[in-house]
């Protein structure tokens, strides 16, 4: 075997290993403060469980931003987070059950994934999740966005029956976001015969100059509840890219199993 052989398998355990301990320590700090029934600082958890200060104090961000910890000054308890994981399904809010997907979508691609729903003749962004770039396109939740300049809108549009489609364009004025943006009914509705067939929505710089989207719709029991939706600076668009993002949005959807 040769040397560089030898050093990724090297690398490859040392990062598997380095994986499994945060998911145990995440796990016996949630145990910890659970069966402890009463607010905990940092270093008494870092005490008892042996964990290094540094690293304690990111897994207990981490916990707190999902909801399974709380925390009050300098002290944790056990968030709502923890309840949801035993609520049966049906308590479960459609943003409960594409949020975790969204998250996993953008740690596989690392670009930013939002969820989108239609308001109207617009769509709004209920979860974004930012990619950990520096150069990245970020989306405010509740931003009201046009559909003709957005995947997740195009995605939509494909999904609306044939009368409501006419009455879109028969109604909506479409503004030119960039140079680039689709705004004739002739090209959209092309685009939109394609979308139909591959199930997926493209916009390349016609919301954001340097930013490529891919889009596609979700259904919850025969209905469109939203779309999911990656966005790309150019600068990283490859055809690689693109073929793992459309993999993950259509394994995404499948994941959802609503339909």
């Amino acid at each position: 075997m040769g040397s560089n052989q030898q050093s990724e398998r090297i690398h490859g355990t040392q990062k598997t290993s380095t994986t499994v301990k945060s998911a145990m320590r995440t796990l016996d700090i949630i145990e910890f403060i659970v069966a402890r029934n009463s607010p905990s600082v940092a270093q008494e958890i870092a005490s008892a469980l042996n964990i290094p200060v540094s690293s304690l104090s990111y897994l207990l961000s981490t916990l707190v931003e999902r909801g399974y910890l709380i925390r009050e000054g300098r002290s944790y308890s056990p968030g709502p987070g923890l309840e949801r994981l035993q609520a049966p399904n049906k308590n479960f809010t459609l943003v409960d059950r594409i949020a975790p997907l969204v998250r996993m979508l953008r740690v596989e691609l690392n670009e930013t994934t939002s969820f989108f729903v239609r308001r109207g003749w617009q769509i709004e962004s209920l979860i974004t999740e930012l990619s950990d770039h520096a150069l990245r396109y970020a989306v405010q939740a509740g931003s009201l966005l046009p559909m003709h300049s957005i995947s997740s809108g195009k995605a939509l549009l494909a999904s609306l029956p044939d009368d409501e489609l006419d009455l879109y364009f028969r109604e909506v004025p479409r503004e030119a976001m960039t140079e680039n943006t689709a705004v004739s009914e002739a090209r959209l509705r092309a685009e939109i015969e394609e979308i139909r067939r591959t199930g997926i929505a493209y916009t390349k710089e016609e919301h954001t100059p340097g930013i490529f989207g891919l889009g596609r719709a979700i259904h919850l029991n025969g209905q469109v509840c939203g779309a999911i939706s990656v966005a790309i600076p150019q600068v990283r668009y490859n055809a690689t890219i693109e073929q793992k993002a459309i993999e993950m949005l259509n394994r995404t959807v499948e994941l959802l199993n609503i339909g």
